[in-house]
């Protein structure tokens, strides 16, 4: 079993619009680029497969494995993810990471969730990030698009969930357009990192092996996030995606945060996409703990530094999901703050 976590191999789970440019971006990494060995795994549900000449009518399984003159391989799921990623285990050390291709899939916690949960995935993998690829021309169109009887609107959940978004055939649009884009992109999720593609072609090292998911990353959130933004407190449209930064010095009461975050999950679950955050326990000393959610699962535990001599014990939260508030998250979490005057 693997225990160091630096031994496990590196997943990025890419989601993405139909006509975005996925299939390029997946035959570029499997036939062009001699960099990077890359295991692709191709979901079947996908709006376009990734090529004839890649994926053919004769993999009927997924133990066939289509291995490319650059050392990559490609491998389209037709029945359970676990089993094609246990199949690659043996030869996971060969690759330089591992990218599931999850097309038109809106909502990436199922995977997301299998892989961290699963001993026998646990052993061999860890999610590195969640990589959003954009068509520059038509994101906007698909970001207002109405779904009816409230179904979910796939740009935006896609936009929400992502670590890194890949923002495609921006020589398609004007300099202003691109502008006003990324502006909205930063409106509906702040940490994402944007990175401007032609044909496709992303740069690897931005993308790949980045360890974005990893809870700790909250740490490198920009502190300008957690700065109150006056549009924050402008219509809280419901179908609108957005991201909120709450952040207040104090050490927490772990018991009250616990059936915090319990009731907010119980009642808020399905509009919370993204969470993430560091927090301060009283009774803990000098450990630093991190937070990372996904719909209602939650990852915690120690943060790898603790709280330095003299630095001011802040903690941060990241919220991105529908219809959020402020005000009442801030509330809701500063009520779980220890006081002296509570104990017994």
């Amino acid at each position: 079993m693997a225990t160091d976590k630096s031994d496990l191999t590196q997943i990025t789970v890419i989601t993405g619009f139909l006509g975005a440019g996925k299939t390029t971006l997946v035959n570029y990494i499997l036939k062009e680029q001699k960099e990077w060995k890359i295991a692709v795994i191709e979901n079947e549900f996908g709006e376009i497969p990734i090529d004839d000449s890649l994926v053919t009518e004769s993999m009927d399984t997924p133990e066939d494995l289509i291995t490319m003159d650059n050392g990559c391989v490609c491998c389209s799921v037709r029945g359970d993810l676990v089993r094609t990623l246990g199949q690659l285990a043996g030869r996971r050390k060969d690759f330089d990471a591992i990218l599931l291709e999850t097309t038109g899939l809106a909502d990436p916690a199922p995977i997301v969730y299998t892989i961290q949960t699963n001993p026998k995935m646990n052993e061999h993998y860890k999610i590195d990030s969640i990589v959003c690829l954009a068509d520059a021309k038509h994101l906007d169109a698909h970001l207002n698009e109405k779904k009816p009887d409230g179904a979910v609107n796939e740009a935006q959940s896609q936009v929400a969930f992502a670590d890194q978004i890949l923002l495609n055939k921006v020589d398609l649009v004007t300099e202003a357009e691109k502008i006003a884009l990324k502006t909205r992109i930063k409106t509906m999720n702040k940490f994402a990192t944007i990175i401007e593609t032609e044909r496709s072609r992303a740069p690897l090292e931005k993308i790949l092996n980045l360890n974005s998911f990893n809870i700790d990353s909250i740490l490198t959130v920009d502190p300008k996030f957690f700065s109150e933004d006056p549009e924050d407190k402008l219509v809280h449209r419901i179908d609108l995606v957005q991201s909120v930064g709450v952040q207040f010095a104090g050490d927490l009461h772990a018991q009250w945060f616990n059936m915090y975050m319990m009731d907010l999950l119980k009642q808020r679950a399905a509009d919370l996409y993204r969470m993430k955050g560091v927090l301060s326990f009283h009774g803990q000393g000098k450990n630093k703990f991190v937070f990372q959610g996904v719909h209602e699962q939650i990852n915690f535990g120690p943060a790898k530094e603790p709280w330095k001599d003299g630095e001011e014990r802040l903690n941060k939260f990241v919220f991105i999901g529908k219809n959020l508030n402020r005000d009442e998250l801030t509330k809701g979490l500063m009520e779980c703050l220890h006081s002296s005057e509570t104990e017994a």
